[in-house]
């Protein structure tokens, strides 16, 4: 009987081939799948945009949205912050630290005066590029 490094006493030699083929069934898979639900994932918060006439800004990706809706609630993306703590969270938040931009989208039916309390908290938070968000009126043809 030989033990050690030798060669195998029936002749059959180790597979070291890898079968990619079922990774890549999975991988595609995988793809289909998000690719069917990343349209669904999409929801957002609902604000009744003020109507204008000013030309759409041109943007190549995904800009941080404050949005505060007709009952006084503030989302920073989808997700809901107490008005008490909003100057905690967009202090805290890395992404307005580093860029230090944020698109604010306002319920056209809020008192002037609450939404510029927010556009003074995250100017305190250390925003210093702020957009508002609109929603482009159809302009008339006579």
């Amino acid at each position: 009987m030989a033990f050690g490094g030798g060669s195998d006493s029936s002749g059959r030699r180790a597979m070291t081939d890898i079968n990619v083929t079922p990774l890549v069934d999975v991988m595609l898979v995988l793809l289909i799948i998000f690719m069917v639900t990343a349209p669904l994932i999409q929801s957002g918060v609902k604000v009744d945009l003020p109507k204008t006439q000013a030309q759409q800004m041109e943007h190549s990706e995904e800009k941080l949205v404050l949005a505060i809706t007709k009952d006084h609630k503030v989302f920073l993306g989808d997700t809901e912050i107490a008005y008490v703590d909003l100057e905690k969270k967009l202090t805290a938040n890395a992404r307005i630290q580093k860029e230090k931009e944020l698109y604010l989208q306002a319920d056209r039916g809020l008192p002037y005066g609450f939404v510029v309390e927010v556009m003074a908290i995250a100017r305190r938070a250390g925003v210093e590029s702020l957009g508002m968000i609109t929603d482009p009126e159809q302009t008339r043809h006579p």
